[in-house]
Formats: structure tokens, C-alpha cells, sequence
């Protein structure tokens, strides 16, 4: 994530324009989230509610800039995964051994991929490489791109709701987005270091001499 002090300036230069430029930066910063995960996109988007909120920017203008830019983001990623399926035939050596992980998440993703696009934009961090495996799994573009404005614009709706709620005070909504993030956070480390045991365990199994 940007250094704070760099993410505060950001967050001003942002607020002193309300125009297409200011727009176009809200926009870039919900789609650069989806390509490099460490950037703070959510913290760029609750700021846009903020503005809506407290500095009158419109709310059209500002939920049609960061849908747009999630949509892109995503679609980036899907396509990068499309990219990686062709190329997943010719790996050996270490990146040979990361194909049976990948297969794995590959499989779950024709079963179930759309669930997983359609949630994606409430969890934070793992969010892009749900597109990645969606591209990977083969899943139909189109269908992608629907249940990722469908997820887009059920969070963007939540967060201004959630801005509209809270107010004017910016450093309550980012006191309230980082304990959300906090706890969808550990749970998916939970969940994660659940299916790593499960994936131990059978491993141990298989090799086990019949």
C-alpha cells in the first residue's frame, strides 16, 4: 500500500478537482487495484463516497467512473488468466509443481466460477485472482463481465451508503473500512490455512505405501 503521507496528498490533489480529472484518477485507481492488488483502490473508492457526501461531487458521475474502472481492472485480469492457460502447457521444473495447485483452483472455477466473480469485490486482496483463475477456468467473457458489474456495483452502492451514513468525517470511514478489511482479511487466512491443511493431509495419504 502507498505510504501514508503519499496516499494523503494523493487523497487531496483528488478532492481540489472536481472535474474530468479528478474523475479520471477515481477511475484509474478502481481499475489499477485489480491489476496491482497492494494499491489502496478501496481507500481511493471510499474517498469518492466521501466526496459525494461532503463535497457535493455528483453521485452519477462518481459510481459510473469507479463501476467503469472495476470493469476494465477486472476484465484485465481475466484476460491475463486467459493468457496464462495457454502458456500452462509449457511450464517445467518448480513452475511444473505449481500447475497441480493451479489445476485445482482452475477446476473449482468451472464448477463455480461465476459465484466466486459475482462475490469478489467484498474481499479485498484476493479479489484479482479470482479473474485470473476465471480466465484460466475458460469461463465466457461476457458472463465475467456481468457478475463483475453485478459485485461492482453492489459494493460501490454499500460504501457510499456507508459514506452517506458516516458523514463528513473521513477518518471514521477509514477507521470502519480498515476493521472491515481486517476481518475479511483473517478470514481468508482462515479459510486458506483450512484448505492447506486439507491439501497436506491427502498429500500425506497418497504417499503412503499400500
Amino acid at each position: 500500500m502507498l505510504a501514508s503521507p503519499y496516499l494523503d496528498s494523493f487523497i487531496q490533489y483528488i478532492a481540489a478537482n472536481n472535474n474530468p480529472v479528478g474523475l479520471t484518477i477515481l477511475g484509474l485507481s478502481a481499475a489499477i487495484e485489480y491489476i496491482f492488488p497492494p494499491f489502496p483502490g478501496d481507500t481511493i473508492t471510499l474517498f469518492g463516497a466521501f466526496l459525494i457526501t461532503a463535497k457535493g461531487w455528483s453521485f452519477a458521475l462518481v459510481f459510473g467512473v469507479v463501476l467503469l474502472g472495476s470493469a476494465a481492472g477486472a476484465m484485465a485480469d481475466f484476460y491475463f488468466g486467459r493468457w496464462l492457460a495457454k502458456k500452462e502447457s509449457h511450464w517445467t521444473g518448480k513452475r511444473a509443481h505449481a500447475r497441480t495447485i493451479i489445476d485445482g483452483l482452475v477446476a473449482r472455477f468451472e464448477r463455480h466460477g461465476e459465484m466466486y466473480v459475482a462475490l469478489n469485490r467484498f474481499l479485498p486482496a484476493v479479489r484479482a485472482f479470482f479473474f485470473v483463475a476465471a480466465g484460466m477456468a475458460g469461463l465466457r467473457p461476457g458472463r465475467v463481465l456481468f457478475w463483475s458489474l453485478v459485485s461492482a456495483t453492489g459494493w460501490n452502492l454499500l460504501i457510499i451508503a456507508a459514506g452517506a451514513a458516516l458523514g463528513a468525517n473521513w477518518q471514521r470511514i477509514q477507521w470502519f473500512a480498515a476493521q472491515y478489511s481486517r476481518v475479511v482479511g483473517i478470514a481468508i487466512c482462515v479459510v486458506a490455512a483450512g484448505f492447506a491443511v486439507r491439501w497436506w493431509i491427502r498429500r500425506r495419504r497418497a504417499a503412503r505405501p499400500r
